[in-house]
């Protein structure tokens, strides 16, 4: 189960205050007609109706900054893609969480393998390094210098060893 803290729950709207949530997102550069039949098969499979699949729009003005000039580097998306599963009952964590990790790995081929890092679940430590693409040794090296006890570690974090 996806943690929130008390800032998602005070600014995040998908995060209803009492509700189970669980999350996974993608980076798009294209969205192929394989991702819309996939993206058909799992709404038909909706396991509570306050679940969704949000596609938005990103680029225009992300698209004019280059790529090592932020922590962010993937500025070739174009679409990103967030599975939301929110549900009431503890009884349906298995089966709402599986139904989201289920289309996440489904859409995974026509992924472009960045994410925004904030999008990032407590279980995908291992996505980090994707999340920042080739920024991601730049940065340790300055959590190295300017962070080297890791006082600033929540939420999806670069670690300084």
């Amino acid at each position: 189960m996806q943690p929130y803290t008390a800032w998602q729950q005070a600014f995040d709207p998908l995060l209803t205050p009492g509700a189970r949530n669980f999350w996974k997102s993608h980076n798009f550069t294209t969205l192929p007609d394989g991702l819309f039949d996939t993206l058909v098969e799992y709404i038909a499979k909706l396991p509570s109706p306050q679940c969704e699949i949000f596609f938005g729009g990103i680029g225009a003005a992300t698209t004019r900054v280059a790529p090592d000039a932020t922590a962010y580097a993937h500025r070739d998306a174009r679409f990103v893609m967030n599975v939301h599963g929110r549900w009431e009952n503890a009884a349906d964590d298995e089966r709402c969480i599986g139904w989201a990790r289920d289309y996440f790995e489904a859409s995974r081929p026509f992924a472009s393998g960045g994410a925004y890092v904030n999008f990032l679940t407590a279980d995908e430590g291992d996505r980090i390094r994707a999340a920042y693409g080739p920024n991601y040794d730049r940065l340790a090296d300055a959590k190295r210098k300017y962070d080297p006890k890791n006082l600033f570690r929540m939420n999806q974090n670069i670690r300084p060893e």
